[in-house]
């Protein structure tokens, strides 16, 4: 990295961290430009140069969250991948507190950001998200448990659009539910209550 590409990341790097401290105080929309760069400690034109509008600016934020949220999975997908061609049905079961927790706390750890995006989806790729997903994830266990292929997008939309309806009414909430009982509420919802 040569020393302008450097100043360019460290000054990125203030304003998402001003953002996320502001987001600590106020709701997004009401967060200005002049804050953003106060809290940064940079000019009002250095803004300009790095983002059009704050839309921008928490579409970055919100990508280097999703990136270091990642970061704590393992990234040999052709390891996941064959996992997921020779597991058993019952370890291809996600709606479950082993992954649910971990998603589950760093939104809650991060709700201000979440709640700022799910307000503002319009600003986001979310298709591509969603689409990685399908294409690594859901698609093999779909395949592995003999659903058509025509029918994986519309079984992929419920589960993906019923779990981001729970986690919003979470947020409006202010995670006052535990991760736990969060995690207990979705698989309700999926499998049915235990009698």
């Amino acid at each position: 990295m040569n020393k302008s590409e450097s100043r360019y990341f460290n000054t990125a790097v203030k304003f998402d961290r001003a953002l996320l401290t502001l987001l600590e105080k106020k709701p997004f929309d009401y967060i200005t430009v002049s804050e953003l760069c106060a809290e940064a400690g940079v000019n009002r034109s250095t803004f300009y140069l790095h983002y059009e509008n704050t839309c921008d600016l928490l579409q970055e934020t919100t990508a280097y969250l999703l990136e270091d949220f990642m970061s704590v999975f393992p990234s040999d997908y052709n390891g996941i991948r064959r996992k997921l061609e020779t597991s058993t049905p019952d370890e291809l079961n996600f709606i479950h507190s082993q992954y649910l927790h971990p998603y589950l706390t760093y939104i809650r750890d991060n709700r201000r950001v979440f709640a700022a995006v799910l307000s503002h989806p319009a600003t986001f790729r979310f298709e591509a998200i969603f689409q990685k997903l399908f294409d690594d994830i859901f698609d093999p266990i779909l395949d592995r448990f003999r659903y058509p292929a025509e029918d994986r997008k519309y079984i992929m939309m419920f589960y993906l659009n019923g779990l981001t309806a729970i986690v919003q009414e979470w947020l409006k909430d202010g995670c006052e539910k535990s991760v736990e009982e969060i995690t207990e509420l979705i698989r309700c919802c999926i499998f049915g209550k235990k009698v």
